[in-house]
Order: structure tokens, then sequence, then C-alpha cells
């Protein structure tokens, strides 16, 4: 797969598709491209060009020393859509991809046609914040821990509650899985409830609706794109 040289690391990437319109997609914690592969035949099925990528400090992308925030992380993805030649395309994150999806919308606003925030928030709350030091103290996975830790601090320290209505100039979707148990569903809730104008869909499952029930989540964020085209 190719890589684009942007803001001191090598990113790692897959565009697929050679349709009119653009979806970029952006991964949740730990998760690296493949995330999306339940999602990828029906996206390029609908005639859209695709773009997934892996995160700084997971998969084939560099990890250069954290703490990443979901900032850094959304002027990655800048870089890499500039980089490639890319603009005026439909932004789709997921859990920590929600969150850097929703920077993204908030400093880079004028290069997107919509933006989607799936199984998300824009603040953590005392409950998932709790989880998530839980989750520090219990870090071990294929990543390296440091890369792993680097990572979490981004849905750790996210919080763009007084920014959201800034979010404006292109639909916005929210969505959630309806028995999502990691992310509550009342702050996704709360997150569209913040941003002027957002539309909000449920699907079924949980947090992991998009690999759970991935014909029901396309389903949906596939319509309510096609509503807006």
């Amino acid at each position: 797969m190719p890589t684009a040289s942007v803001n001191g690391i090598e990113i790692n990437y897959k565009l697929e598709g050679d349709g009119p319109e653009t979806i970029v997609l952006i991964n949740g914690l730990a998760d690296d491209l493949e995330t999306w592969v339940l999602q990828m035949d029906d996206l390029l099925g609908a005639g859209y060009r695709v773009l997934r990528f892996d995160n700084r400090g997971v998969g084939q992308t560099s990890a250069p020393p954290g703490p990443y925030t979901s900032r850094v992380m959304a002027d990655d993805a800048k870089a890499l859509v500039d980089a490639i030649g890319i603009s005026g395309f439909h932004l789709l994150g997921t859990s920590m991809g929600g969150m850097i999806a929703q920077e993204y919308a908030i400093n880079h606003g004028s290069d997107l046609k919509s933006a989607t925030f799936s199984s998300t928030y824009a603040a953590p709350g005392p409950f998932c914040s709790r989880m998530f030091s839980m989750w520090h103290d219990m870090a071990g996975l294929p990543m390296s821990v440091d890369a792993y830790l680097a990572q979490l601090s981004v849905i750790q320290t996210h919080d763009t509650t007084d920014r959201l209505a800034a979010i404006q100039g292109f639909p916005v979707l929210v969505m959630a899985g309806e028995e999502d148990i990691l992310i509550p569903v009342r702050l996704s809730k709360r997150l569209q409830e913040g941003i002027p104008g957002a539309e909000w869909k449920t699907s079924e499952g949980g947090h992991a609706c998009m690999w759970e029930h991935p014909a029901t989540f396309n389903r949906t964020y596939l319509g309510w794109l096609a509503d807006h085209a």
C-alpha cells in the first residue's frame, strides 16, 4: 500500500474506487484501516471512491512519541488528503475516529461535503474517564504499549463541547449503536444536540455496530448520504 510523508510521519493509506465523490474514513482506538473491511463493498458498490488510512501509532503508519490528541490526528488527516489531492469529500469517523472527525470539521470544515460522527462523544464524562483510566493500567496489545497509550490519550483528553457550533456549512449526522454501553448513547445524543442542524440516527447493535450489523450500519449511512447528495 502507498504511504505519504506528512506532518513528520509516514501515513499508510489505501484509496479505492473511481467514483465522482470520495468518502474519507477515520478509525478508532488501536484499529488500523482494516477496521472498515465490512463497509467497503457497500461503499464502493454505491459508486464512491474511498480513502482509509492507519492513524499515527497503529498499523504501518509511524508511531512517534506521544501523547497524541484528536487535533493532531485531524491535522494528520488534513495533510494526507492535501498530499493526495482530495477535497470536497464526505468524512466518516467512528469512536476515536469520530473525535478526530469533529476536530477536522471544526478546523478544516471547508474541505467537507458532509461529516458523520459514529459511536462517539464531544467529551467523555466521568463514566468513560474512569473506564479509560482502567484501560491505561491494563495496556497490552500487538501495538507497542507506548503507541497504545499515546492513542488512548486522544479519547481521554478530547473535548469539543464548547466548539461544536463551529461545525457548520455542510450536513452532519451523528450515529450510535442502540445498545452501546462503551460510549453511552446519551453522550452521542448530547453531541448531536450541540451541533446546529445535526441529524440523529441509530443502528442495531452496540459500540461495534459497524462490525456486528454491517448491512444495517451501511444502509443507514448510505441512505442518509443519498438524501444529502
